[in-house]
């Protein structure tokens, strides 16, 4: 086993991997940037190196930057986790260049199923079962031709996309041109590669997944599935093992299809085969993602695992114990900072108030902590809560239990909305699929009150006599727990303000300039200098957190200015338009 290993991530993700590390009895490494010096995962580390910069693409993403910290901190491996740099073809070979070991399986299986369009053809190979399909693309004519034989809705897919960025349905020939365009907007913007392909969409399937694990020697093994169909913009929001609606047949069926497809690219490490799953039992292949899943607890907890920790042995070289049948019931819930009731816009600010659930059957993968600011920066997940019970009914009530004892306080969260979710007799019964949530979101939400953007809290920091300072010495950093001692001459520290590094308030209507309400990527802009504008006109459409966001003037008046471009980034305050 490694003795260092480097953690290529943040939140939550870099912590549990942290605690599989010191499991094994690895020294831990992490990275941050200039937002995360001081984010709750560095506590978890033995050392922690500054990346620079605040964006993404100048820390997580920087690979030469975490190749030089590897080798200077004398790690042995690097952990991508999920997310950022994890299906990275490029780190993986990165790694094996510096003699460096990359957690994942190789550059060239990440580059077979990354691709989508490569990737259905070795399901077809394989004799995987597929939807009908067609690409890469280059027309809407093409689309058009396809849609003709296959009928609607079709699915317009980045060849490179994930996650649900770079897709786009299309219910009716007059939304085949915009729905084409924006998803190769979106390979291109977000994978550098705006190869889209077709497919036939279909609209309310189960999303079920295969957990795979794949060791040095080469032996695969299939750890059942996971439902994931409480989704939102195809997001998911809620997952559960075993799937309610899997019966044994089919479950062997799909697990035997997710294996030839590993086994065609010869895989190592933790993978997931997803599939979507028609209501009669026919399933077919949707993609493959080649890391660790957020989802991963779900199976550990059924199956009495440690997945985090087979993925560094199998990197290693070394065996790990068999895991145990499966047993009981599993579910998670994502608990985002997002705000349900204004479209799942993200937000973000100083929690004031944490106190997490516990009890018989409970786990929380947290990445925060009481009076830590969650950055606008960054994902919005903040944490899981995962419950297990002996069936589903337990684990179920267990869930709702727990979420009524959460206590988050600050930025809202999906708390609200998942208690819900859990409560609604389709989630009851088991039968939720893909569109169940898009179909009762206005019933869910009906009296959710919509959150004003602007500071989480303006109640004071609370103050210690003890406090932490954050040092850093050559880019490496350092805690230091400093005591005040007014007594002696030593001023105390003035309390920074509530809200300073929080989204700025909505811009009223008697400013002209209209600034963001978050940082994301400019997909789109709808006015120019001289446009007459009402308030309430979409101004531009910025993407964050995986969602569309539609900015709207804030009064009416002629635009004077425009500050932004479709196709680059905006930083959360910047101006936007300036309306005279």
């Amino acid at each position: 086993m490694f003795k260092k290993v480097l953690i290529a991530n943040r939140g939550e993700i870099a912590i549990r991997i942290a605690r599989a590390c010191r499991d094994l009895g690895a020294a831990v490494v992490a990275v941050y940037s200039d937002v995360d010096r001081d984010a709750p995962y560095l506590d978890w580390a033995d050392e922690a190196y500054a990346l620079g910069g605040r964006t993404s693409a100048e820390s997580y993403l920087n690979i030469a930057r975490i190749i030089e910290v590897a080798r200077r901190s004398n790690a042995g491996a690097v952990h991508p986790g999920y997310g950022f740099l994890s299906e990275s073809a490029a780190l993986a070979r990165a790694c094996a260049d510096a003699g460096l070991i990359f957690v994942g399986p190789s550059a060239q299986a990440i580059e077979r199923m990354g691709d989508k369009v490569a990737s259905r053809k070795l399901a077809i190979e394989t004799g995987v079962p597929l939807l009908p399909g067609v690409g890469p693309v280059e027309s809407a004519t093409e689309v058009l031709r396809f849609a003709d034989e296959h009928g609607y809705p079709v699915a317009l897919k980045a060849a490179a996309g994930g996650g649900g960025r770079g897709l786009r349905v299309a219910h009716s020939p007059d939304e085949v041109d915009a729905s084409l365009e924006t998803a190769r907007r979106e390979g291109a913007l977000y994978f550098g590669n705006p190869t889209v392909y077709a497919e036939r969409f279909l609209n309310d399937p189960k999303h079920v997944e295969i957990q795979l694990m794949g060791d040095a020697l080469g032996d695969i093994i299939a750890l059942g599935e996971r439902d994931c169909s409480v989704q939102r913009r195809h997001q998911k929001l809620i997952e559960e093992s075993p799937g309610p609606t899997v019966a044994p047949d089919l479950r062997e069926r799909m697990e035997t299809a997710a294996l030839r497809l590993a086994e065609a690219v010869m895989y190592s490490g933790a993978g997931t085969v997803e599939f979507l799953v028609e209501p009669g039992g026919g399933f077919y292949f949707l993609e493959m993602n080649t890391r660790i899943q957020v989802e991963h607890p779900v199976t550990e907890l059924v199956r009495g695992c440690d997945l985090v920790a087979m993925q560094l042995l199998a990197a290693a070289g070394e065996p790990a114990d068999p895991p145990g049948e499966a047993r009981g019931h599993a579910i998670e819930c994502r608990i985002n900072a997002e705000d349900a009731a204004a479209g799942f816009r993200p937000s973000h600010g100083r929690i004031t108030l944490l106190r997490e659930p516990s009890g018989p059957g409970v786990r929380v993968d947290s990445g925060v902590r009481e009076g830590y600011t969650l950055p606008a920066e960054y994902d919005s997940l903040a944490a899981k809560l995962i419950v297990w019970g002996r069936d589903r009914k337990e684990a179920r009530v267990r869930m709702l239990r727990a979420l009524n004892e959460y206590r988050f306080e600050g930025p809202p969260t999906t708390i609200e909305l998942h208690k819900r979710i859990l409560a609604h007799p389709e989630f009851v019964a088991g039968t939720v699929g893909t569109a169940f949530l898009e179909r009762e979101a206005p019933a869910l939400l009906a009296d959710l009150a919509v959150h004003p953007v602007g500071p989480a809290s303006s109640a004071p920091e609370r103050r210690t006599q003890a406090r932490s300072v954050i040092v850093e010495v050559n880019d490496r950093r350092f805690a230091v727990r400093v005591y005040d001692d007014q007594a002696a001459g030593v001023a105390a520290p003035e309390s920074r303000k509530p809200g300073l590094a929080v989204r700025p308030s909505r811009s009223s209507a008697g400013d002209a300039t209209l600034l963001s309400p978050l940082q994301g990527a400019v997909l789109s802009v709808h006015v120019e200098p001289g446009q007459s504008v009402s308030r309430g006109d979409l101004v531009c459409v910025i993407e964050a957190m995986k969602m569309e966001n539609e900015i709207q003037a804030h009064k009416d008046g002629a635009v004077s200015a425009v500050h932004v471009q479709a196709g680059l980034p905006v930083a959360l305050g910047a101006p936007i338009v300036e309306i005279g």
